[in-house]
């Protein structure tokens, strides 16, 4: 049997074929840029990657400061105090982003819990120390002073390491820090050829330093 359709007729089924589809269209969804993939993945220095429904707050102990901060109040505190105790952290082992001795510590957490220690607030990463008092020059450096050095890539010159000096005599200089190298925890090192392409500045916390004695 054939059916036969006026052109009239035909038109109307055209008409009607394109107005209601048998199949509807698919959804087109625009791929995410590179770009975009990348922003997505960046967790930024110093931070750690979490869920969005985790929440992690520092220990207890941990006193921080703004980065706009500035001065530091060390009250009666001394330098000499200050290095006795975190002598005793020696051995403690490296742990990023952490301020916790039962686990370890980074550099800059390792500085955050000694200062703690005697009520001292100060900023909790190596960065935020650039501007924090004031510098001062290598020559007039004494235990105690913060030494800041570069991270291990020393094309940039931002602060990425830093340390506490205990010694400056005959201008060899220690300082006292959480490395993640070698010995891999808190360590007295030396401010050996591997530091000095690091260094960045020493900077004074202690009033009391300024003091000739």
């Amino acid at each position: 049997m054939t059916i036969k359709f006026n052109s009239i007729q035909l038109t109307l089924v055209i008409f009607w074929l394109l107005l209601f589809p048998s199949c509807p269209p698919k959804e087109f969804v625009e791929p995410a840029t590179e770009t975009e993939a990348v922003i997505n993945n960046v967790v930024p220095n110093d931070t750690v990657a979490i869920s969005h429904d985790t929440v992690i707050t520092p220990p207890p102990s941990v006193t921080i400061i703004p980065y706009s901060s500035h001065p530091i109040n060390t009250g009666s505190t001394t330098p000499k105090e200050l290095l006795a105790y975190a002598n005793t952290l020696i051995g403690i082992p490296y742990k990023y982003a952490s301020t916790d001795p039962s686990i370890g510590f980074d550099c800059s957490g390792f500085i955050t819990y000694v200062f703690n220690h005697f009520k001292i607030a100060v900023p909790r990463s190596s960065i935020d120390f650039t501007n924090v008092e004031r510098e001062i020059k290598p020559g007039d450096a004494k235990p105690g002073d913060i030494v800041l050095f570069t991270g291990t890539d020393t094309t940039t010159r931002d602060v990425g390491h830093m340390g506490i000096l205990t010694s400056t005599e005959n201008g060899d200089y220690y300082f006292i820090h959480s490395t993640s190298g070698k010995a891999n925890g808190v360590t007295i090192s030396p401010l050996n050829k591997y530091y000095a392409v690091r260094f960045v500045k020493i900077i004074r916390i202690f009033p009391q330093n300024d003091i000739d004695l």
